[in-house]
């Protein structure tokens, strides 16, 4: 169990979730950490922590594992099924780290090395090795496109790490990259910007009701009922088991009425930004749903209940210029929400900006940045991780509700 871990996309050409990278912060470099039996029981006592599976949601994950690991105490509790071994080191060089390689291949293991120098494709092959990761920002373009394709006509599937742009995206599948780490897909393509249709006028109306303080159950219901699909799609998210293990829901109303106020006002907004979101990553809406809930529980943690659905909002809609390919300003023009909302939107500084901040250091791994943000907000770093671990648990759960619902949102 770990308390001080995050996670960080892999996209596939298509922009769908490939698998996750774990980044350990008790590891050298990110790697898996190798805890003395008495620090894991401390760690699992004083701390909120995660498993793997608590963290990735189920889906594949990269785990960095230094050599000596691998060698000698590979982890006996990890399985082949979801995890690929990721090495900094050519196992080509090392006789002792090439035979440990052999025998996780063995046992049906993928195995990726980071090569970041790219010095493998010059000095030695691949073997056991099934993806190569290099980050782009460490290789002069001029070595990339004189490597990159050869590799990638090789049958080694390539990982792009550090992609922040869109065009460095573009560049990286035009070079023969197979997946894309980095968080390129949160940036706002406004040169594709183009006016809303009718129906995501509607759902953005949905949204501004969810985000105000008066709230006017008779309002969105009449909203709702005019996008069949929309309330086919609510009521068939509040009847899943996860939601709602109780009571049978058979209308709008009663549904509404059953969740109460507050919850009515998230999941609604959770719904609209999901079918705002239908043609852009899947993981955009994760991302988002993460940043919400951790929003929430901080403001929770910080002043109590009364603000907390603010919070829950800010984090939501913090990518939605990017979901509609706009300026944020001219988005929050169309949403009648609270000032002190779209200040932290547009990057005014304030508490909802800080949690902001927070969570997208979470997002990289930033641990600096972490400790630096915890005595910022004066909050300890057991509650502050403690937080975040809550915020990726409910997150899989949502990716997990809405995955009936939303066929590209795969579990």
């Amino acid at each position: 169990m770990f308390a001080f871990i995050a996670r960080q996309p892999i996209l596939d050409k298509d922009q769908d979730l490939f698998a996750y990278e774990l980044l350990f912060r008790d590891g050298a470099n990110g790697a898996y950490p190798e805890h003395e039996p008495k620090k894991s029981e401390l760690i699992s006592s004083r701390f909120n922590t995660l498993g793997i599976d608590d963290i990735s949601g189920n889906q594949r994950a990269f785990i960095n594992f230094l050599p000596e690991t691998v060698i000698n105490r590979f982890p006996e509790e990890l399985t082949a099924d979801n995890i690929i071994v990721e090495l900094t080191q050519n196992p080509a060089f090392n006789t002792s780290l090439m035979n440990a390689c052999e025998f996780l291949k063995k046992s049906g293991y993928q195995i990726a090395l980071n090569d970041n120098l790219l010095q493998s494709a010059v000095l030695a092959p691949y073997p056991y090795i099934d993806i190569v990761k290099v980050d782009i920002n460490k290789i002069s373009p001029r070595m990339l496109e004189k490597h990159i394709p050869t590799l990638a006509n090789s049958g080694i599937q390539l990982v792009a790490e550090q992609v922040s742009t869109l065009d460095q995206f573009a560049m990286c599948l035009d070079l023969g990259f197979d997946y894309f780490q980095g968080y390129f897909f949160t940036q706002a393509n406004t040169k594709t910007a183009k006016s809303l249709p009718s129906s995501k006028l509607t759902l953005l109306e949905l949204m501004s009701h969810s985000a105000t303080s008066q709230f006017d159950l008779e309002k969105v219901v009449s909203i709702i009922e005019r996008d069949a699909a929309l309330s086919y799609l609510l009521l068939r998210f509040i009847n899943n088991p996860m939601i709602n293990k109780r009571e049978k829901i058979t209308s709008l109303r009663h549904a509404l009425r059953y969740l109460g106020e507050v919850e009515v006002k998230k999941f609604i907004a959770l719904l609209s930004l999901a079918s705002l979101n239908d043609e852009k990553p899947v993981e955009l809406l994760q991302v988002s749903v993460v940043r919400a809930k951790f929003c929430e529980l901080f403001e929770m943690h910080k002043h109590g209940k009364k603000k907390a659905m603010s919070a829950f909002i800010v984090g939501l809609f913090s990518l939605l210029d990017t979901i509609l390919d706009g300026e944020m300003a001219i988005i929050l023009e169309k949403l009648p929400i609270s000032e002190d909302i779209k200040q932290a939107l547009q990057g005014v500084e304030g508490d909802y900006l800080q949690y902001l901040e927070t969570a997208r250091a979470f997002e990289s791994g930033l641990w600096g940045k972490i400790m630096t943000q915890a005595a910022k907000l004066d909050i300890s770093q057991k509650e502050l991780h403690g937080i975040f671990n809550d915020a990726i648990r409910w997150s899989n759960e949502m990716r997990q509700a809405l995955s009936d619902f939303f066929p590209r949102a795969r579990p």
